[in-house]
């Protein structure tokens, strides 16, 4: 039965390495659906995602430890992925409209990834997880003990074998140890505001200043706080007749999207780091 992958990798550029990657799949038996690739020219690499249709064998394991050797000879990081999609476990606080979105879309069968969990330190968005069948673990947060409820949050991303830890307006700050842990795997949202209207009452700020574009920005989570490798960006432009209030609403809508859009991309494989940037292929 023929069955879909997906290879993505990166390594030092130099000749040879589509003639090599090409020539081993084709030994595997596979057809190649789709490939793209970029050539970082400053940094001197290059990322590529290929596409396959396995039609013998297709056994991951197998194929990933078969290609180790083509890996050793061009010095490449990669990963065969297929088969089950990735499973996600979103963390929120009280604000809903980005939870509300990937349940719709995961619903929907768009979201790329199947939630399996949704985790918060505040029972508001209980009925909304619920409603849409899905467990919703309270895990409170005591400033004096935060590190105890990131051991248990870390316990429930194996518990329920999360692929994904998706921060959809998820309130608390993640330690160095914990980000560390999610490395790659866990992404996050903020307005587009930062950092340059701090605090309390951004869109309070941003209106006293007369902005003209309301947006957000999707990354990964590292122990920088909100400055994390870039996946994806949104941008709404507004005008001088939207008071805060209205400013809240658009960007609550350009968090859904852009975090809607970075979680799909990343469990459809499309995103590779790069540094403390990404590669995202559509």
């Amino acid at each position: 039965m023929a069955e879909t992958f997906t290879l993505t990798l990166s390594c030092p550029d130099r000749t040879g390495i589509i003639r090599a990657v090409s020539a081993y799949l084709f030994d595997q038996g596979c057809d190649i659906e789709q490939h793209q690739q970029f050539d970082d020219a400053l940094g001197d690499r290059l990322f590529m995602r290929t596409q396959v249709i396995a039609h013998e064998n297709a056994d991951l394991d197998r194929l990933s430890a078969e290609f180790a050797p083509v890996a050793a000879e061009f010095r490449m990081t990669y990963e065969f992925s297929g088969g089950r999609a990735p499973r996600i476990l979103v963390m929120v606080s009280k604000l809903g409209h980005c939870l509300n979105d990937l349940i719709f879309r995961w619903r929907a069968g768009s979201l790329g990834g199947d939630i399996v969990a949704v985790v918060s330190n505040h029972e508001d968005l209980r009925p909304m997880a619920e409603a849409a069948g899905l467990p919703y673990l309270h895990l409170p947060v005591d400033p004096d003990r935060k590190m105890i409820a990131e051991e248990r949050l870390l316990r429930l991303v194996d518990d329920y074998e999360a692929d994904l830890v998706v921060l959809a307006r998820y309130m608390q700050i993640l330690s160095d140890t914990t980000s560390k842990a999610l490395h790659g795997r866990a992404i996050n949202i903020h307005h587009s505001f930062l950092p340059g209207f701090k605090g309390a009452k951004p869109y309070h700020q941003a209106y006293e200043r007369g902005v003209k574009l309301v947006g957000a920005t999707a990354h990964y989570v590292t122990s920088d706080l909100d400055e994390g490798p870039i996946i994806e960006q949104e941008v709404i432009r507004i005008d001088h007749t939207q008071d805060p209030r209205a400013l809240q609403t658009v960007g609550r809508d350009a968090e859904a999207l852009a975090l809607s859009r970075a979680v799909r991309w990343h469990c459809e494989r499309r995103v590779l780091l790069n540094g403390g940037s990404t590669v995202v292929f559509p």
